[in-house]
């Protein structure tokens, strides 16, 4: 978590930056293993949970379509970069009806989501993941927790499913709100990109932002 708060930033998994991702970061032991019985462990996976809720961090799938953490502190710039460069979801679409659900059910996992949009039929899930993935890289949609089954004994097991909510409901609407333009908002990420990242290409950069 002080990490997080240090960089602003942090792709959870590959960024395509070197050493730039939670992953990259944490000790060996914290990383994805297989036991020989095909049992597995992966204590940063099991951490994303705790670092939203406790560290009040942004998740959700924001670099080039993979998940990672944004601070509190750089969420209203990036906020107000990525909406301006996106398409407000017009009346009747989708989008806006995944949004308008979301806004009066207040959260819900992806599957229950999907099917209350009527995303129910054959290769359907595929099709709804992408309208998720294309919201929350616009900053519409963002993971409040994840939520896992239990097993008879109580026990969690699996990968989580991720509950998702607007950044408005879990953090209240001003923190979407910036007092600077979309293009002063990417400039001074970008070159705060530049200072924690001093290897990193111009390219990679804007690839991590667009």
């Amino acid at each position: 978590m002080e990490y997080i708060r240090e960089v602003g930033f942090l792709p959870l998994l590959e960024s395509g930056i070197n050493g730039y991702s939670a992953d990259a970061v944490v000790d060996d032991d914290c990383r994805y293993v297989v036991f020989p019985d095909g049992g597995w462990d992966w204590p940063l996976w099991k951490w994303k949970g705790s670092i939203i809720t406790e560290g009040g961090f942004v998740y959700g799938k924001f670099f080039a379509g993979k998940a990672g953490f944004v601070s509190r502190d750089w969420w209203a710039d990036f906020c107000n970069y990525r909406r301006h460069r996106s398409v407000t979801p017009e009346e009747g679409s989708i989008e806006e009806t995944i949004l308008f659900t979301l806004q009066e059910q207040g959260s819900m996992i992806t599957r229950e989501l999907r099917a209350a949009c009527g995303f129910t039929g054959p290769k359907m899930r595929g099709k709804f993941d992408g309208y998720i993935t294309r919201l929350q890289m616009d900053c519409r949609i963002v993971t409040e927790d994840f939520v896992y089954p239990t097993d008879k004994h109580g026990n969690e097991y699996g990968w989580g499913w991720s509950l998702l909510t607007t950044p408005e409901l879990l953090y209240g609407r001003e923190t979407c709100q910036c007092e600077r333009s979309p293009e002063e908002s990417y400039e001074r990420m970008v070159a705060h990109f530049r200072s924690i990242l001093p290897e990193a290409t111009d390219r990679q950069i804007t690839k991590l932002l667009r």
